[in-house]
């Protein structure tokens, strides 16, 4: 090869490596996080559910949630906790409890997008003060990335 069919192939495949990156971004099947938040989305899942974990820099994870068609969560109304907030959207927190983790305040909601897809999602925290930071964390995730997306398609 010359010198510039070496250039110009080398240009080209780093061409392809943004779009590829840009698609990747593009692609995440999760809400936006706060960008002054510090989290970063652990993905997961298979062909029905998207399984997106918020995790902190330690590997801790902030919260959770999981994108499907049919919920695995049912609210049982006796458990309502609070009223909060899920991307901007009204939402009904339920407590939940976990037998591995005596003390951890849980708490978990169910809503419905706009293509018909349910978002259930899951918060613990070691105290009261730790809960109220991850309800403000969740209250401002972004879903109207998702909506685009759905829109897009």
């Amino acid at each position: 090869m010359t010198r510039m069919r070496i250039v110009r192939y080398c240009l080209m495949l780093a061409t392809v490596g943004a779009v590829g990156d840009l698609q990747a971004q593009q692609a995440n099947p999760c809400p936006q996080l706060p960008g002054d938040a510090g989290l970063a989305w652990d993905v997961g899942g298979s062909a029905g559910n998207q399984l997106c974990r918020a995790l902190r820099d330690d590997g801790s994870e902030a919260f959770g949630l999981v994108i499907s068609a049919k919920p695995a969560f049912e609210p049982q109304r006796g458990d309502r906790a609070e009223a909060g907030q899920v991307g901007g959207r009204d939402v009904v927190w339920y407590r939940a409890e976990l037998a591995q983790k005596p003390g951890t305040e849980a708490r978990e909601t169910l809503l419905r997008l706009p293509d018909g897809r349910s978002m259930h999602v899951w918060l613990q925290a070691p105290s009261s003060d730790a809960l109220q930071s991850g309800f403000r964390l969740i209250g401002a995730i972004r879903l109207d990335t998702l909506e685009e997306r759905v829109a897009g398609q």
